[in-house]
């Protein structure tokens, strides 16, 4: 079980506990302002976009090369941008905090 902290544009943090499947589904699960996954969670939309805090990035592991092509497409993007829909949950994500990223 990962309890997984969602802090929404406008500073409110959601906390969530999941035991499978992608942060992305969780979230839309759980109706988390800001998180879509308009594609289902197959990397080509940016709908999930969120911000790892820095002292968390090692949690969610590196992004794909092609998770890393659809972010350089968005100007919210900077080095802690994940696709919250490629982060599969696993106890090693206790504790993860995610800022939802700001729209287009």
């Amino acid at each position: 079980m990962a309890k997984i902290t969602f802090v929404t544009t406008d500073n409110k943090s959601i906390i969530l506990e999941g035991t499978s499947g992608s942060v992305m589904q969780l979230a839309v699960d759980n109706s988390i302002p800001g998180i879509d996954g308009d594609c289902g969670g197959v990397c080509s939309c940016a709908t999930c976009h969120v911000h790892v805090t820095p002292e968390h990035v090692k949690k969610t592991g590196e992004a794909s090369e092609i998770e890393t092509d659809m972010l350089e497409l968005n100007d919210h993007s900077n080095e802690y941008s994940r696709l919250c829909c490629q982060i599969e949950i696993t106890d090693t994500l206790d504790g993860l905090v995610l800022q939802v990223a700001e729209r287009e």
